[in-house]
């Protein structure tokens, strides 16, 4: 048997309320000023209050740095690293989904890294030899999972693409997954961002480095999000807490065994066309399930079961299609598009090569040629 490794948070809360033990996090570990890196919209609609309000009330000084863009750009790591920097904190506190997460994770390895400053260095697999400053994260999506993941993603404007940086350092020290944190999220944004969370749990169970520990993880992942995701888009909160719990269980297993080719052509249609990756992941996912299928064993089978299909008499051909369905059909429930208006024919070559570029395309099961890439991409159109 091959050796594996497992990364995983040194600590982590979570349930209603579990925002309240931040405080006594801080005072534990002894520490003076938070660097709170949340977006804009969380900063505007009071989410990030809910945070920054327990750490006044205790009397934690802060730097609030909300200079944070949907898909962070090299550029937006650069002036957040100046702004820790300037700040004087001594730890991180990042409140928001996969987008102040990966800022933050970007920015706390160069302030302990400062050899990687110009951001492009850190794509893949960077050597780093320090960890991240002291992070607790604090996700307000119940998609993407960062808070419990060695990866985050960059996207280089100048050259139109996104690259992955994958390191064990990242990892935040501490994730406080409060269901609360993510009431206040739009149905749009709750059903892209569960249909990433689908989609890590989906790749991952079926990517080449998946074993026993991962799909264990990525099974029950797969079984939350088909019985929570419809109910969390209506603000339910049984379904809220149902996917904050499924997204960091996926999290902790695709962050340790690699994804597929959905989350490489999502990372290209989200550079070029600035597509939500949720959204982008979500259009993706039963295209690139059919073109995978023969090469899933019977993992289709325990797929289909997860959504509650009776896979009893069927045949492989039967059950694989019936899996496929069931995404396609949980994508279209929560209001997933199906087409992509904005994909242009002259585009496709360049989508194509940076897609097969993409660090997640060699974890699929199969390989993709450019043709076959087109062929999957003109699915969209």
């Amino acid at each position: 048997m091959a050796v594996n490794r497992f990364v995983l948070n040194g600590i982590s809360y979570h349930g209603h309320g579990a925002i309240n033990e931040i405080p006594g996090i801080v005072k534990s570990k002894g520490f003076k000023k938070a660097f709170v890196a949340s977006d804009p919209d969380l900063v505007k609609f009071g989410v990030t209050a809910k945070v920054t309000d327990l750490l006044k009330e205790n009397s934690i000084e802060y730097e609030l740095y909300s200079d944070i863009k949907p898909n962070p750009t090299i550029e937006n790591v650069l002036h957040g690293v100046d702004a820790y920097k300037a700040s004087e904190a001594d730890f991180m506190i990042t409140i928001g989904g996969g987008s102040s997460m990966d800022t933050g994770k970007a920015i706390g390895i160069i302030i302990n890294n400062p050899e990687f400053a110009d951001v492009r260095s850190l794509e893949g697999v960077a050597p780093t030899k320090k960890r991240t400053v002291f992070t607790i994260a604090v996700p307000t999506t119940g998609g993407t999972g960062a808070e419990s993941t060695i990866n985050y993603v960059i996207t280089d404007v100048e050259k139109k693409r996104k690259f992955v940086c994958v390191d064990p350092n990242d990892i935040p020290d501490v994730a406080v997954v409060d269901p609360d944190m993510m009431a206040s999220m739009p149905k749009g944004l709750t059903a892209s961002t569960g249909m990433d969370a689908l989609t890590h749990a989906i790749e991952g169970y079926t990517t080449a480095g998946a074993w026993e520990l991962s799909d264990c993880l990525d099974l029950e992942a797969i079984k939350l999000i088909a019985a929570n995701l419809r109910k969390a888009v209506e603000n339910d909160p049984d379904g809220r807490e149902g996917m904050a719990l499924a997204q960091y269980v996926t999290a902790m297993a695709y962050s340790n065994v690699g994804l597929g080719i959905a989350h490489s052509m999502a990372h290209t249609l989200g550079a070029v066309y600035d597509t939500p990756h949720g959204v982008a992941c979500a259009m993706m996912l039963p295209i690139v399930m059919e073109f995978n299928k023969e090469y899933t064993g019977e993992k289709y089978k325990f797929i289909a079961e997860a959504f509650g299909i009776d896979t009893t008499g069927m045949d492989q051909a039967t059950y694989r299609q019936a899996a496929i369905d069931a995404v396609q059909q949980l994508s279209i429930d929560v209001g997933i598009p199906t087409k992509l208006e904005k994909l242009k024919e002259e585009d496709l070559p360049f989508l194509c090569e940076s897609a097969a570029a993409d660090a997640c395309a060699p974890g699929n099961p199969r390989p993709a040629s450019l043709e076959q890439f087109e062929e999957m991409f003109r699915k969209l159109m």
